[in-house]
């Protein structure tokens, strides 16, 4: 008889255990089965406004399709066993026939709506905060007493703002003037556009000019609330526009370090320099492929090896053509713009031939794909990462330039060829090494953009004239004006562009730059030494 009553006791428990702790409303379930749409989108809010786990079950499975209708109308869910629909509990005898409970564009985004708005109440962090921004564009009042269940129980700062703007956005449409006065003063705090939407229709008139909101008190809290959500939004406007300009900025930098570099020192007008570009990004794609089939397990580092790769593959292709063209034309540069014309001509062809004509594929490592958000401004990792490699890159070359011996042989050769000559400096192997150094920069250049663009034959011809004027404009020869262009022209380009459009915007950059020319033919910095004065 014990064992009997131990049994029958356990068995209970096991009820207990594997049971929900509140079955759902069958009422509500049943709408589910409904022909009527309008009666499956009032299950849907009804579910979602419960606040139950088991809502939050049934909601998952009919997003899945796995919701059904048998016969006799009975909603259950059929996945890897049949379930009651109400009472999420296993059927002992499955049913034969069912029908599955079809979702139209207006139905699946009410679920999923809901979905966010019941994960609101989840355990976990990061489930919270992504339906905590799921939920925010919903315009469902009816969700209203699950946010404030949320909202009591949310401990998280971030979490707790987010609910509770999108709580005083669905205030807005209260018929008490009371919430309506607090909800505008709690989005006073807010940065997001379609809050000043929301604000702006506080403040509306009809055709008779009377304010639609007829109490002035909320009416004086949307026009303050306005007026601060407006600032955010201007500055992070501002804010985005120098992000993108600097990450332009950066990758001129760049490219115009190494133009810097061998027109400063040989007074050479490379055309062929954008092709160094070029050959960097297809170097950085080879040894992408290289990973990929070699070391698949290793395929998010990549870009670390690929960065000595195009380094050197860039710096020997620019070290070959400085020996067998450019060196016998130090003096002409007519002949020289001409040459290396022709020869980025040549090596653009090249590519077409081994690579193909259309762009190829350089995918972004996982550490460097998504974005942190600030000030209402998302920044992807990559273009961080950009900028600050370019950053790396010009102390580098500082530190080259101002601690070694072939800086100082640099230097002195930009200074005065003659003088340097004189004094036993090899002049013809420093232009040697400087004219690989500037084009190995270059080929740093082409790693950071092959992961922020398409890599294909004519990469280098978008930058070529860009880095010539950020050489012009900064001093020939002078690593601090490079700098000071380059991230200066980024920054007003991407301030300007958007009033006059992209081209507009390099005509009007263009003009500037050589009205400043006129002025000062030397550049922000001018050249220092006897070549300067003879």
């Amino acid at each position: 008889m014990r064992a009997r009553l131990s049994a029958f006791l356990l068995s209970i428990l096991y009820m207990l255990a594997v049971a929900p702790a509140q079955a759902l409303d069958p009422k509500v379930v049943s709408k589910l089965a409904s022909d009527d749409s309008a009666a499956r989108l009032e299950a849907i809010d009804q579910l979602a406004a419960s606040g139950e786990e088991a809502a939050l079950t049934l909601l998952q499975a009919l997003a899945n399709g796995e919701v059904q209708v048998t016969p006799d109308s009975r909603v259950i869910i059929v996945s890897d066993q049949v379930l009651d629909a109400v009472t999420l509990t296993p059927i002992a005898s499955a049913p034969d026939e069912y029908e599955a409970v079809i979702l139209n564009n207006r139905m699946r985004a009410r679920v999923d709506s809901a979905i966010g708005a019941l994960s609101l109440l989840s355990p976990d962090r990061a489930t919270r905060l992504a339906s905590a921004k799921a939920v925010e564009t919903t315009q469902d009042v009816s969700l209203l007493p699950l946010l404030e269940r949320a909202i009591d129980k949310e401990t998280d700062p971030l979490i707790r703002r987010s609910l509770e703007h999108t709580r005083a956005v669905l205030d807005l449409r209260s018929q008490d003037p009371a919430r309506r006065l607090a909800a505008a003063r709690v989005l006073g705090d807010s940065s997001q556009a379609r809050v000043r939407t929301f604000l702006l229709q506080l403040l509306e008139k009809d055709s008779s000019g009377t304010y639609l909101e007829t109490d002035a008190d909320v009416r004086f809290a949307a026009q303050a609330a306005l007026e601060s959500v407006e600032r955010r939004l201007a500055f992070s406007d501002y804010f985005g526009r120098i992000f993108s300009g600097l990450s332009l900025g950066s990758i001129l930098l760049l490219v115009a370090l190494g133009l810097a570099i061998t027109y400063g020192l040989l007074g050479v007008i490379n055309m062929a320099h954008g092709e160094m570009l070029m050959i960097g990004a297809y170097a950085t794609y080879v040894t992408q492929q290289v990973f990929r089939t070699h070391f698949p397990g290793a395929l998010d580092w990549y870009v670390l090896a690929a960065i000595p790769t195009a380094f050197f593959s860039a710096a020997l292709v620019g070290m070959a053509l400085e020996r067998t063209v450019i060196r016998w034309l130090y003096g002409r540069p007519l002949e020289t713009l001409l040459a290396t014309w022709g020869i980025s001509l040549f090596l653009i062809q090249l590519v077409r031939q081994i690579f193909g004509a259309q762009n190829v594929e350089v995918a972004n490592p996982s550490w460097l794909s998504g974005g942190v958000e600030f000030a209402n401004v998302v920044m992807p990792y990559n273009r961080i990462v950009i900028i600050g490699f370019s950053m790396l890159v010009l102390i580098l070359m500082w530190l080259l330039l101002s601690r070694t011996r072939l800086g100082l042989f640099i230097r002195g050769v930009t200074q005065n060829r003659t003088m340097a000559s004189c004094v036993g400096v090899p002049t013809g192997r420093v232009d040697l090494l400087a004219f690989g150094l500037g084009s190995g920069i270059a080929g740093l250049g082409g790693v950071a953009l092959s992961q922020i663009g398409n890599v294909g034959p004519d990469l280098g011809q978008a930058y070529i004239i860009d880095s010539f004027m950020v050489v012009v404009l900064g001093g020939v020869g002078q690593l601090a004006g490079t700098v000071y262009a380059g991230l200066g022209l980024g920054v007003m380009s991407k301030l300007i562009e958007p009033h006059i459009g992209a081209v507009l915007t390099k005509i009007l950059i263009l003009v500037l730059i050589i009205a400043f020319i006129q002025k000062r033919p030397q550049g922000l910095f001018a050249l220092k030494g006897r070549a300067v004065e003879t």
